[in-house]
């Protein structure tokens, strides 16, 4: 088992400057903890003083286990901190299970007496039940962003690596928090000690909130070609209305045997083929990780005809749409007919 002190070792008896509450939501993601906490006391070891004092917190006070299986302790459960603390809500695998009514109610409860708030990895998905991103412009893991979109409409969702607006702050997991807390160094202390605790993490290029958390399509797809680039990202921003392969040869001034052809040299397979892989793996994480029904994620990834999201869910994943939900339903029943 991790343990953690409630304040960390420094080599001065003076107050901090800064406080920080971990709260650690069940089955966490590790690497984003310690990409945000890790900063902190590099910064104070850089600075030869506490500028920086934390604890980590659970629901109940007790140890949580992260994703991977380990188990971290807390010294506290929910209770009163500074109005001063910034709350840092860490979640991940099944934050809609790990994020339950005690901890909303102790999140809202704290917003309203003027606690910065931040949410790391899908620490934003509480955040977002407990209405406190209402107004704000956020982000979360890419890999939940349709989840939090289809769950949460009103809420201005960002493919940044991180958001810091105003009193509520999100990272999108992974090494994002690494990124959103040099630059909360930067502003607090001053980008001279932020360096240097990237220096002390062999980090050699800090992201700003205008980076974007995943690759460029081509470096994804290992190709670099404008116009293969070009009509994937027309897909990838027209899954619930696809555009026909004629309309999206037209957006880059190609005859649809010309776009059959550059799929098939680079990525052996047709577009059609291809965009249909695009709207499955959408469908496939809107199932896993939202309470939609089955029918609604057919209609929310361009799929007019249930029996036929079925039909082709079952030929690329080999399985069908209710049982990789894992539950079963009126709706899922129909689809399976």
């Amino acid at each position: 088992m991790l343990t953690s002190p409630a304040r960390p070792t420094t080599r001065s008896s003076d107050a901090a400057r800064h406080h920080i509450v971990f709260l650690l939501l069940e089955r966490f993601t590790l690497m984003a903890y310690a990409a945000a906490v890790e900063p902190l006391r590099l910064a104070n070891r850089v600075a030869g003083k506490p500028l920086y004092s934390w604890k980590l917190v659970s629901e109940t006070g007790k140890a949580v286990s992260c994703s991977n299986g380990t188990q971290v302790s807390v010294s506290d459960g929910l209770g009163d901190i500074a109005t001063d603390a910034m709350i840092m809500v860490c979640g991940g695998v099944d934050v809609q299970r790990a994020t339950t009514p005690a901890i909303l109610s102790w999140l809202r409860k704290r917003a309203r007496h003027g606690n910065t708030i931040a949410g790391v990895c899908t620490g934003a998905w509480t955040l977002a039940k407990a209405g406190l991103l209402d107004g704000h412009r956020a982000t979360i893991h890419w890999e939940n962003h349709d989840a939090l979109v289809e769950d949460f409409p009103e809420i201005d969702l960002t493919k940044s690596v991180f958001v810091i607006h105003g009193k509520r702050l999100t990272s999108a997991g992974g090494t994002a928090p690494l990124d959103m807390m040099l630059t909360l160094i930067t502003n607090a202390e001053g980008a001279d000690l932020a360096h240097a605790v990237a220096d002390q993490m062999i980090y050699s290029s800090i992201r700003t909130n205008r980076d974007t958390q995943r690759l460029s399509i081509p470096a994804r797809i290992g190709v670099r070609h404008p116009k293969l680039a070009r009509v994937i990202e027309f897909m990838e921003n027209h899954i619930e209305d696809p555009i026909s392969p004629s309309d999206l040869a037209n957006e880059v001034d190609m005859s649809t045997r010309q776009l059959e052809r550059l799929f098939r040299r680079y990525l052996n397979r047709s577009p059609k083929r291809y965009y249909m892989e695009l709207r499955l793996e959408r469908a496939r994480n809107l199932l896993m990780q939202t309470d939609m029904s089955v029918i609604s994620v057919a209609l929310a990834t361009g799929f007019t005809s249930p029996s036929h999201f079925s039909k082709c869910y079952r030929a690329h994943y080999d399985t069908t749409p209710y049982r990789e939900r894992g539950t079963h339903g009126s709706d899922e029943d129909d689809i399976e007919e």
